[in-house]
């Protein structure tokens, strides 16, 4: 399943590195695609769009 989020606060590679990684801590299968500019992240996961939210959160960014 495909999941969109606007991520707030991503300012570096390794914001984005950040991310991926907090996602992946959940899930390690997954799939993600950061465009840094935009603050879009993508997440191909067959986890609940609420968990992956919830672990980009609890990586210090705003996830909607």
């Amino acid at each position: 399943m495909s999941h969109k989020f606007q991520v707030d606060g991503m300012s570096c590679g390794h914001c984005s590195q950040a991310v991926q990684n907090a996602v992946q801590a959940i899930d390690p299968q997954a799939l993600v695609t950061v465009d840094l500019p935009t603050g879009h992240v993508d997440v191909v996961s067959a986890h609940p769009r609420e968990s992956l939210r919830l672990a980009i959160e609890n990586a210090g960014y705003r996830a909607s």
